[in-house]
């Protein structure tokens, strides 16, 4: 494996077929990218990139107001979060190395075009692959996982970058350890990735040379993916989305039934129901928890009154969240200019995105129906106590 001109670790699969590893924030990458395509010439640069991320990458990780009430009324803003947060975490260690996180990828993009070679997009959808290892994750793993990307690890400023990039055992190692933490979540992040880029890369012209751009830890994988049988590789059965348990989709109708529950509890078992406290603890049980979330996401002022006159009613409605309301206030009230989202894509610490306005419009979302969710089962646990009815 290797080059004499580089360091970065290469596979030949075939006299057709080679495999370039990288690290995704090493400099020396990048000019193993451009090294090899001027070397060995391939008529098709395959990058470890989806549609997805190759359009941040080539608009230079730019989000728009657009996009960002999209978020925002999909209910997409806990998984942006993540993957926020996970990029943030990959761009501690590129900072130091002078690239941002994929700089390589673009490069290889970039060179390959100049160079009048086809680029094949041979990544899973970064949307389905988070989706999927959250579904695959244990309670106290995601958790866990929160926790640590919440802390700041000082650890991370003594990794060498370059030198995980040479040792292929290292990062292997390393990849083991992901499946230790969460063996579901590593299985959908490692294994499931190199069996898709497998199949991917198989499905290219196979009399056609190609040079496949991908990360250090994907190449022993991905390489013995190929030598099995890819054709045999499920491709549309690992770009399915999770199916939604039953239970995920009961909850949401959970809420009004519980309260229809407690209503009929009162009205069969009390002779004086006094109904204005009994909607007050409701209305308040409900206003207050999605209130104080929205606060803890450092919502507007206007936001967090939104979140308080919001949720009750949007708890007793599932095809409404009181989240959608919050952050669209928040997106209105307190506007983040073009210099905000397009930093927003580039923060290195996640206690910033309470500091920028396009990560607080996402915080005020996320946050703000977690509370309206806990007040929904916080209302009827006090009515059942019986507190302030005769």
């Amino acid at each position: 494996m290797g080059d004499g001109m580089s360091d970065a670790p290469t596979v030949d699969v075939s006299g057709r077929l080679r495999l370039l590893g990288t690290a995704h924030v090493a400099t020396s990458s990048v000019e193993a990218v451009q090294h090899h395509i001027e070397t060995y010439q391939p008529d098709i640069v395959a990058v470890e990139l989806c549609q997805g991320r190759y359009d941040t990458l080539v608009s230079d990780r730019r989000l728009d107001k657009e996009g960002l009430l999209k978020v925002i009324k999909e209910g997409k803003a806990p998984m942006v979060l993540l993957q926020s947060m996970l990029s943030a975490e990959q761009r501690k260690l590129g900072l130091d190395e002078g690239q941002q996180p994929g700089a390589e990828l673009l490069a290889a993009v970039q060179v390959g075009q100049a160079a009048g070679c086809e680029i094949a997009l041979v990544d899973r959808d970064i949307q389905v692959t988070l989706r999927r290892a959250w579904k695959r994750m244990r309670l106290r793993e995601k958790w866990s996982l929160l926790n640590s990307l919440l802390e700041d690890d000082e650890e991370d400023e003594d990794i060498d970058i370059n030198a995980l990039l040479q040792d292929t055992d290292l990062l292997s190692s390393m990849m083991q350890e992901l499946k230790g933490f969460s063996p579901g979540a590593g299985e959908v992040l490692i294994d499931e990735r190199d069996s898709y880029i497998a199949g991917r890369l198989s499905n290219l012209d196979g009399e056609k040379k190609i040079l496949a751009v991908l990360g250090a830890g994907h190449l022993d994988g991905v390489a013995k993916k190929l030598s099995e049988e890819p054709a045999s590789i499920d491709l549309n059965g690992l770009s399915t989305l999770p199916s939604t348990s039953t239970i995920r989709k009961f909850l949401p109708w959970a809420f009004p039934l519980v309260m229809i529950g407690v209503l009929a509890a009162f009205i069969s078992t009390s002779e004086g129901v006094d109904w204005v406290e009994f909607f007050t603890v409701w209305t308040l049980a409900n206003a207050v928890c999605a209130a104080l979330a929205c606060i803890i996401a450092r919502g507007h002022p206007f936001a967090v009154l939104t979140a308080a006159l919001a949720s009750p009613i949007t708890s007793l409605n599932p095809a409404l969240a009181a989240g959608w309301f919050a952050g669209y206030v928040q997106l209105k009230v307190a506007e983040p200019t073009a210099d905000d989202l397009q930093q927003f894509l580039k923060l290195d610490e996640f206690s910033s995105f309470w500091k920028n306005p396009a990560g607080k419009v996402l915080l005020v979302t996320a946050l703000t129906n977690l509370g309206s969710m806990a007040g929904a089962w916080v209302a009827p646990l006090i009515l059942l106590g019986g507190i302030g009815f005769s």
